[in-house]
């Protein structure tokens, strides 16, 4: 078996051959492997097209599980949140932070602004100060230019909202930029401002090349690049819980309500100042966060990235949810920078994110939005709540039996058996393996 080897003109094979050459070069069961990926192939040949078309050199379809976290009420809303992650508890925690919160008011939430930003990155060796002069006849060209790119999007009441001329030469010899504001509705808006920005770009040139204001030695610019930014603090949104103090019971066995309250807050404030700690707790809030922004087929990855940029917005990463108890009310809350679509893109080309949106009612961008904040301010609640009182393992470890039974090849007998045993045992790893071996030995079961 070659573990390294070289392919030529690997893209242009078909989907079976692509496979057929991973199988033969790097597994010891080439026949195995195929027949074992084949069968993760959609059945519907249309929708297995469909995946593939989402990305490159296809070979097989990765699955994750595809849950649901009911009764979150949400601006006295109640919905049930369609989740797509792998690991054991989230979706659990997530349901329990929801029936804890159910009839204490439920989560709150308000979208503060929707502002994306997009950039023009440029060299320019002339006078700063006739770039400055020229800039609004600049600024009018670029919007007649993309006119044509914006026309639907403003029709949608979206759009070009700013454009600024930041100087940056302090940093960067000659490099200036183009700080471009738009408001892109109900979708994510990716596509739409790249294409607005690369028109910029080329009017940019243009317009420097031909602008008789300028010297001969001034009509030379360099685009480095047009593209929008992840980082959207300006798209905003914020979600809270808040109940009298004496209402947060039950919480643990040996706390009142407001020594768990005291404690709960005092662990907020602890990931506010150590970004060890900030790091896990934020880690806990996007475990509710990507997974429902992966349900509705957004764009995870620069949900996380923009995320933990604003953590660490004043130098120091902190934790993104607050906590304050004052005149005897506990108030739990979440601010977080994040860009979502609900049209276009796989959001309506995925089927199971079709029916994610229509689970969820098919909301609006503002209205996921404070959807995704809640569930992420939840998970957050819940588990806090644990690490405060049984801590984290106790539940994680329940959740994690299945997986652990998975492992030890277990039969649905001994499943049974172990679920029931471990009902009020520690789980851990060989806690399930000593149960096996001596239920084995009583009853002489044969794995598998």
């Amino acid at each position: 078996m070659q573990k390294q080897k070289i392919v030529s003109g690997f893209s242009k094979l078909s989907k079976r051959e692509k496979l057929e050459w991973v199988a033969k070069h790097f597994f010891k069961d080439p026949e195995g492997v195929m027949r074992e990926l084949m069968s993760f192939w959609h059945r519907d040949d249309d929708q297995q097209r469909i995946f593939d078309g989402f990305s490159e050199n296809t070979l097989s379809n990765y699955y994750l599980p595809f849950g649901v976290a009911p009764n979150f009420r949400i601006n006295d809303t109640v919905y049930s949140i369609p989740m797509v992650i792998e690991e054991s508890s989230v979706v659990a925690a997530a349901s329990s932070a929801a029936k804890y919160w159910l009839n204490r008011g439920g989560f709150k939430a308000e979208v503060i602004k929707t502002t994306k930003i997009g950039q023009v990155h440029f060299s320019w060796a002339g006078d700063t100060e006739n770039l400055r002069d020229a800039f609004p006849a600049l600024k009018q060209k670029l919007q007649q230019d993309a006119a044509d790119i914006t026309a639907n999007m403003e029709k949608r009441g979206g759009g070009v909202l700013d454009i600024q001329l930041l100087d940056m030469t302090h940093l960067e010899e000659n490099y200036y930029q183009l700080k471009v504001s738009f408001e892109t509705c109900d979708s994510m808006g990716a596509n739409f401002i790249n294409s607005v920005l690369e028109s910029y770009g080329d009017s940019l040139r243009a317009f420097v090349s031909q602008y008789a204001a300028f010297s001969d030695e001034e009509r030379d610019l360099e685009v480095i690049m047009a593209i929008l930014s992840n980082y959207t603090p300006e798209c905003l949104v914020r979600a809270w819980v808040e109940c009298p103090v004496e209402e947060m019971a039950p919480c643990g066995d040996d706390l009142t309500a407001r020594e768990f309250a005291e404690k709960f807050n005092k662990a907020v404030r602890i990931a506010r100042i150590d970004p060890y700690r900030a790091t896990t707790h934020n880690k806990g809030i996007f475990n509710g966060i990507d997974a429902v922004v992966l349900a509705t087929a957004n764009d995870f990855r620069a949900v996380e990235a923009c995320g933990h940029t604003y953590a660490a917005r004043d130098g120091q990463y902190r934790s993104l949810s607050q906590c304050e108890i004052k005149e005897g009310v506990f108030r739990f809350w979440l601010d977080l920078p994040i860009a979502l679509g609900t049209v276009g893109g796989l959001t309506r080309l995925h089927p199971i994110a079709r029916r994610s949106l229509e689970m969820l009612g098919e909301p609006s961008a503002h209205e996921l939005m404070q959807i995704i904040a809640s569930v992420g301010l939840a998970q957050n609640f819940a588990a806090v709540r644990s690490l405060v009182t049984t801590g984290i393992q106790k539940g994680h470890m329940k959740m994690h039996l299945h997986n652990i039974l998975t492992h030890f090849e277990a039969t649905e007998n001994e499943m049974l058996e172990a679920f029931n045993y471990f009902k009020d045992k520690v789980v851990s790893f060989s806690a399930v393996r000593e149960f096996l071996e001596i239920f084995r030995s009583k009853t002489k079961t044969i794995p598998g």
